[in-house]
């Protein structure tokens, strides 16, 4: 009833089922990050951050326009 435990405890038998495991895992979690056409847009967006030598400035005008990280928050 138990060989099924036996087989999974040896140390060949193990390695390839976890391998199988974390990688369906992480293709997983790279379909979901990139299917989203929103998630996908901001993903795309911080990929300039490094290079963002200038801190950002908020902007009270009420002329309507908003700082590039008030719309991140907006879409989250």
């Amino acid at each position: 009833m138990f060989d099924w435990l036996l087989w999974f405890t040896q140390m060949e038998n193990s390695k390839p089922l976890a391998l199988v495991l974390f990688f369906g895992a992480f293709c997983g979690i790279l379909i979901y990050l990139f299917t989203g056409k929103q998630r996908a847009r901001r993903l795309e967006s911080y990929k300039y951050i490094p290079f963002d030598d200038e801190p950002p400035q908020l902007d009270n005008s009420p002329s309507g326009h908003q700082s590039q990280s008030r719309k991140v928050m907006d879409n989250e």
